[in-house]
């Protein structure tokens, strides 16, 4: 497959220091009936420039609701109540997106913030073409002819390595495969140059092997165009595999974030431990005698949003539970330097 040898979109050089998204005390509910569901309560998070952030917890943890929070493309029953989501703009400007009136926020979604989503299928217009659609996307964020837009599409089906990309174009998207058409939402996303992508889930609909080959894509992406990347998942594994720094999200709180290495190393939180036990490991999953060992699940299910438990929301799926976890909720706890937990206990995880 063709490669391009193009210079990066975005000749900034990453930075360790250099933040592209900032979000503090983010809260996100939802009124259902006379009840209000705290789907996100009190989240931090920080995007570094050129780095990828890992959002991470099972279904129901308010992951995918905080990636939609940033975008500002909540349900009409969901609201923000709180917190700031400070985003540096491609003019170098910050903006803070919870306070952003709606025609700012038509310019920064796909021009400067672009999302990818878990399933293609329902995020492609099945009625237009792949070309029409990146056309069109194009064509929205800037002044340029058809003809140019068109060939701008041309290339970043080239650039993510899709196969015939002038025949492509012409293409409807039921006529494509799964990971195909997963390379073409991320062509659509990336058509803009954005500074920041977000990424909900883009390779659980997908075979190992695609994912392997979506994974690759986007961190060859992210160096050639300079990109950060918020990347939301349930599959720890993914998450060694393409993120710098973790975030992992329990009913609707961050309780640990740390710089990836620092995480796997030595977790400090149940949850994520508990996580972690569940990735299948060959050297791990087998007895002395070479038998393998059953998986460890973690007990239980996440708690509803709409009746959270006073203290610790793990406190009854958690090993460790003492009575101050069950009347107490912990905060975020710095443990060493960039490496938080919310638990009481973390010294003996």
């Amino acid at each position: 497959m063709t490669q391009m040898n193009a210079e990066p979109m975005n000749p900034v050089p990453a930075s360790s220091d250099a933040v592209t998204l900032k979000v503090t005390g983010l809260r996100t509910h939802f009124r259902i009936g006379s009840t209000i569901a705290k789907a996100v309560d009190d989240v931090d998070l920080t995007v570094r420039q050129g780095k990828t952030l890992a959002v991470v917890g099972e279904s129901g943890s308010g992951k995918s609701v905080t990636s939609l929070s940033i975008m500002r493309l909540l349900a009409p029953s969901a609201r923000i109540v709180d917190g700031t989501m400070t985003f540096k703009r491609r003019d170098g400007s910050v903006v803070d997106l919870a306070r952003a009136n709606n025609r700012v926020m038509r310019k920064i979604r796909g021009g400067e913030i672009a999302m990818i989503f878990q399933e293609p299928m329902t995020s492609l217009n099945p009625l237009y073409t792949v070309g029409d659609q990146i056309i069109e996307m194009i064509r929205l964020h800037e002044t340029i002819s058809r003809a140019d837009a068109r060939s701008r599409a041309r290339r970043m089906l080239e650039l993510v390595e899709i196969a015939s990309p002038e025949q492509r174009l012409d293409d409807y998207p039921h006529s494509m495969s799964g990971g195909m058409r997963q390379r073409v939402m991320i062509a659509l996303a990336l058509a803009c140059d954005p500074f920041l992508l977000i990424a909900d889930e883009p390779t659980t609909a997908l075979d190992v092997t695609i994912q392997a080959q979506i994974l690759e894509l986007l961190r060859r992406l992210q160096h050639e165009m300079g990109m950060s990347i918020l990347f939301v998942t349930h599959n720890l594994g993914v998450v060694a595999e393409i993120a710098d720094d973790v975030a992992v999200m329990y009913a609707g709180k961050v309780v640990e974030q740390a710089p990836v290495r620092s995480l796997f190393k030595m977790p400090r939180h149940p949850y994520t431990k508990g996580l972690i036990a569940c990735i299948p490991d060959p050297a791990r999953d087998r007895d002395e005698t070479g038998r393998r060992r059953l998986l460890s699940p973690i007990p239980g299910s996440v708690p509803s949003v709409t009746n959270l438990p006073r203290g610790c929301a793990y406190a009854d799926r958690c090993p460790l539970t003492v009575d101050r976890c069950r009347v107490e909720s912990p905060p975020l706890i710095a443990v060493e330097t960039l490496h938080s937990t919310r638990c009481w206990r973390h010294e003996d995880v």
